[in-house]
């Protein structure tokens, strides 16, 4: 059985550099994407919400409107006791059957003047709803048409990104099978540590990308050395020099536009 062949501190160096550069594309597709999915994720909530809230107003105006249709109703009741008490006091033996009968006219004409006035409280609240239906309406279109823009704006993104971030999510995989596991499983730590992914930096004008902090010149010559893995003391990314980095950019680079 052949012996698998022992890759240099500074192959994986170029693996580790080129594997951050393949995640900071795929980063940097998905901070072009940014909070679209959130915002058409927020809005929909919101449209939702509108929806829910219009219903009900719609509801409500309907309840008063069958409240209307009910004191309507209760007036015509009303106008045919009227006439029904009316035409009995044609026919009464006394005064005290007369002043009885009265009495109930009285009443429901009270009744009616009462009812006539609710009628009017509730046309008034009908027509104070009917405006907040149409202001809600008018607002829920502005916020449908501010959705379809966006989704618009999401699914351009995601036609021009999907591919390329399909392909670069692979090119990922297959980059870290190349790479032993104890330094993917360091590099993934330091990823989800720092603040912009990057788990891997080089040294630019003597300080650390990254963190700025000044590298002493002992340090600098080892990491250009590229004979063993070296890592920024502030910041805990691991450290290489820049011309293997202007190396690995360029070359990746020619690879990325074969995507």
């Amino acid at each position: 059985m052949a012996k698998k062949t022992e890759i240099t501190v500074e192959e994986k160096l170029r693996a580790l550099f080129d594997l951050q550069l393949i995640d900071s594309r795929i980063d940097k597709i998905r901070d072009i994407r940014g909070e679209l999915p959130l915002e058409v994720e927020d809005l929909e909530d919101e449209l939702a919400g509108m929806n829910t809230r219009l219903e009900k107003l719609n509801d409500g105006v309907e309840l008063v409107i069958n409240n209307v249709s009910d004191k309507k109703n209760q007036i015509e009741e009303s106008k045919d006791l009227i006439k029904k008490y009316t035409k009995q006091q044609d026919n009464v033996r006394n005064n005290r059957e007369y002043d009885s009968l009265s009495k109930e006219v009285e009443f429901q004409t009270l009744e009616i003047e009462l009812n006539e006035k609710h009628i009017r409280e509730f046309k008034a609240q009908i027509e104070q709803k009917k405006l907040v239906v149409e202001e809600t309406n008018e607002r829920l279109k502005k916020r449908q048409d501010h959705l379809t823009h966006k989704q618009g704006e999401l699914d351009e993104i995601l036609a021009e990104t999907e591919k390329e971030e399909k392909a670069l999510i692979k090119k990922s995989v297959d980059f870290e099978k190349k790479i032993e596991e104890r330094l993917i499983k360091a590099y993934k730590r330091i990823r989800g540590n720092v603040k912009n992914g990057l788990a891997i930096v080089a040294i630019d004008r003597g300080a650390s990308g990254g963190s700025f902090f000044t590298i002493p010149p002992q340090i600098q010559m080892e990491i250009a050395g590229r004979k063993k893995i070296i890592t920024d003391e502030h910041s805990g990314r691991i450290l290489v020099d820049i011309d293997l980095a202007n190396e690995e950019e360029a070359k990746m680079t020619k690879m990325f536009s074969k995507l």
